[in-house]
């Protein structure tokens, strides 16, 4: 089962680990959303469960459900209007010539191979993407690059798909372990070294301010840090 941080009746928050899916079709394999469906199931409670914001399968951290469509309508609109906060902690190749910044890009998804890519702002379909950086840390060796690490906090203005891996990429910097944007990845499977530490929003029935934090436990993170 998953960590649970906090639940109540309107939202359970959870930290999702890296390799375990959000949602998916295959009846082999678990997945957050049946997950707790069960957890409730057995609990005798509605097992009632709706996504506010997805995490890539390979990726950890914090996520939160809504235990009703009231509150994952609030909950889907503070995400819309921006006033829902997140960041993370990621493990990018290479030195930044820049202790923190800002990154800018326009993203095209393709649904057929799961991907995004970055593109021209005129290009059809395609949507801006914004994120903070800071550098918080840098490994000049680690088992899993050629070259050194830097320990960024990123936070997101924009929550496109795959966002954070395809502009890290972009820029030169691509994630540790993530195959679909790293050529550099060692064979074998690792988890992409980005994990959800925090996230902040109004609750969707008091309308209280609310924060949950996590630390990293994929396998990159404790082994470096």
């Amino acid at each position: 089962m998953t960590d649970i941080i906090y639940e109540d009746q309107d939202i359970i928050v959870c930290h999702k680990m890296p390799g375990i899916p959000v949602q998916t079709a295959r009846t082999s394999q678990s997945d957050m959303v049946s997950m707790l469906r069960n957890y409730f199931a057995d609990k005798k409670e509605s097992s009632d469960v709706f996504i506010i914001r997805r995490l890539d399968q390979p990726v950890e951290g914090i996520m939160v459900f809504a235990r009703n469509r009231q509150a994952a309508a609030i909950l889907s609109r503070q995400v819309q209007e921006k006033t829902v906060k997140k960041e993370y902690l990621a493990l990018a190749e290479g030195i930044f010539s820049e202790s923190s910044g800002i990154l800018e890009d326009w993203l095209l998804r393709d649904g057929k191979t799961n991907t995004s890519q970055v593109v021209s702002k005129n290009t059809k379909g395609a949507k801006s993407a914004r994120l903070f950086y800071e550098v918080q840390r840098v490994f000049h060796e680690t088992p899993y690059s050629k070259g050194p690490v830097s320990l960024l906090n990123i936070r997101l203005d924009t929550g496109r798909h795959h966002q954070i891996r395809v502009q890290m990429a972009h820029a030169g910097h691509p994630l540790l372990g993530d195959k679909k944007y790293n050529k550099n990845c060692p064979p074998g499977y690792l988890p992409v070294g980005l994990c959800s530490i925090r996230t902040s929003f109004q609750h969707p029935s008091t309308g209280a301010p609310v924060e949950f934090c996590v630390q990293p436990m994929g396998k990159l993170f404790a082994e470096l840090m």
